[in-house]
């Protein structure tokens, strides 16, 4: 089974920028879509933004226009890249990848922003 690994969360300010990485440890083109949900604390887990095999794009309202996602199948890996960042993107970021019916999920990166 696949795994996927998160890198690039961290500490910045407000209006600052970050790229997080979701590296796989195989293949992701036969995946249907990847992308990240975010869960702040006492908050349910939201989809923060997709992509699909087809490189179809999907985000959250909340993040449209000031996220990008992306995904290179060459280097296995997923972006997601985060300007005009606000207090309330604080959260920790999963990376997941869907295969039909079966999801995978990474460990987690925290994202803090600070006012």
């Amino acid at each position: 089974q696949v795994q996927l690994v998160e890198s690039g969360g961290g500490l910045v300010q407000a209006g600052g920028s970050l790229r997080l990485s979701c590296a796989a440890s195989g293949s992701i083109f036969s995946f249907n879509s990847m992308g990240w949900y975010r869960q702040a604390p006492g908050k349910q887990r939201e989809l923060v933004a997709s992509v699909t095999r087809g490189e179809r794009t999907n985000y959250a309202n909340s993040v449209a226009g000031r996220f990008t996602i992306s995904r290179d199948n060459a280097k296995n890996t997923v972006y997601l890249h985060m300007n005009s960042l606000k207090p309330e993107d604080t959260a920790v970021y999963y990376c997941f990848a869907n295969l039909m019916l079966e999801t995978t999920w990474g460990q987690g990166t925290q994202v803090t922003v600070s006012s």
